[in-house]
């Protein structure tokens, strides 16, 4: 039966070409489009090199001050006493990872300017992300507590600094106006990895800012690791319980807001939950809408098509009713030649997907970056050929089955 269905399908399709294109077209471009944002943001969320265990790990970035009696507040990224002074007291966590937002800097290689990323970190900043060393090691904490001018650089930084050849271990390097060591090299990290991305890393006690100024807002953030995921509830308590007892130490703010999070919680908590949660439910519920939107033009558009292509084969449709046909064998017909055509259109997708990925991983025009359809995002993509499938070929089946059979025969 399903053979048959299939070759009605094709059949079908060759029919009105101009139809079949227009069909095809609308199908493969929306998933096309999905995939590859699918794709974007499966790599954002997803641990990823060098964050590999995000499924233990709580982030530390954001620090909200706030007025009781004034409508005053005050945002923005922790600084490293907090960091260094209250969260690395806590006893739940295994470590803690200490890195300043990347800076930017100068540097002039040949007469030519070079914009190197730095970022300021401590010892355990390696042992909390899992960087592959193509060249030497990290800086341990006998460097840091000394202050020693050592750098780990990326592989980029590498080749635009030293260009291709030997190894570089033991070279120096020139940035703000200082020479640095270099003691490793890193594989690069793409800038999506806000927490790790840099194109150097140096020890947070070469930088010029005063990281003992006693001020709980600053420049950087943190990543406290779990023995296990289970573990993670546990520190997030401990650590409420901590910042419920710090003092703000400032007269016109009273109150003080910070959350050890999830990863993605950490980014949608400013964006959707603010201090009344993490902001995941709304995050969720946006982009469920924002899909649904989407999906919403080319259904209907699918639709209109397949309620033409039932008006030509009414004379069709009456035959097959006056030979005994039920309603719902023509419905259950329809459908699955709508989902023949939604699949091929899906391949299509999938084919498209392919290439422009595999464009923008070559493209450059974000460093490092690495798209891949995973099994999850292939998964996604079929979901949405059944539902595109499935609810574009409703209606004009439910039209369908609903001909008399004698104005179809007239049709």
């Amino acid at each position: 039966m399903l053979k048959n269905y299939f070759k009605i399908a094709i059949a079908v399709l060759k029919r009105r070409k101009f139809f079949t294109f227009i069909s095809l077209f609308g199908i493969s471009f929306t998933l096309t489009i999905l995939i590859v944002l699918s794709a974007f943001v499966d790599h954002v969320i997803s641990p990823n090199y060098p964050d590999v265990n995000r499924d233990r790990s709580l982030y530390v970035n954001n620090m909200r001050l706030q007025s009781s009696k004034k409508q005053w507040t005050q945002s923005g990224s922790v600084s490293f006493y907090f960091l260094d002074h209250y969260v690395s007291k806590l006893k739940s966590p295994e470590k803690l990872a200490i890195a300043s937002h990347f800076t930017s800097t100068n540097t002039y290689v040949n007469n030519k300017k070079l914009v190197i990323n730095i970022s300021y970190t401590n010892d355990e900043f390696w042992n909390v992300l899992q960087f592959d060393f193509k060249e030497g090691r990290p800086f341990i904490k006998q460097q840091v507590d000394n202050g020693e001018k050592v750098a780990v650089i990326s592989e980029d930084t590498k080749k635009k600094y030293f260009g291709e050849g030997a190894a570089v271990v033991g070279k120096y390097i020139e940035a703000d106006n200082m020479q640095y060591r270099v003691i490793g090299v890193v594989k690069s990290v793409p800038i999506t990895q806000p927490f790790a991305y840099a194109d150097m890393y140096l020890p947070y006690t070469v930088s010029k800012m005063d990281v003992r100024r006693k001020e709980l807002t600053g420049n950087y953030s943190g990543i406290l690791l779990a023995a296990s995921a289970s573990d993670r509830d546990a520190i997030k308590k401990e650590y409420a319980a901590m910042a419920a007892k710090i003092p703000t130490n400032d007269k016109e703010f009273d109150l003080l807001f910070t959350f050890a999070d999830s990863y993605l919680a950490n980014f949608t908590r400013d964006m959707f939950g603010g201090m009344a949660g993490n902001g995941i439910p709304m995050f969720i519920l946006v982009i469920s809408i924002f899909l649904f939107l989407f999906m919403l033009l080319p259904t209907l558009n699918l639709v209109n098509i397949n309620i033409s292509r039932i008006m030509e084969r009414s004379s069709e449709i009456g035959v097959r009713k006056a030979f005994g046909a039920s309603s719902g064998t023509l419905v259950y017909q329809f459908i699955i030649e709508n989902l023949i055509l939604t699949f091929i259109g899906g391949v299509l997708g999938l084919l498209f997907s392919f290439i422009i990925i595999q464009v923008i991983n070559n493209s450059g025009m974000i460093a490092n970056l690495h798209l891949t359809i995973n099994l999850q995002v292939l998964l996604y993509s079929i979901m949405a050929c059944v539902v595109f499938g499935f609810f574009s070929g409703v209606y004009p089946a439910w039209r369908m089955s609903r001909l008399h059979v004698v104005k179809a025969l007239k049709a």
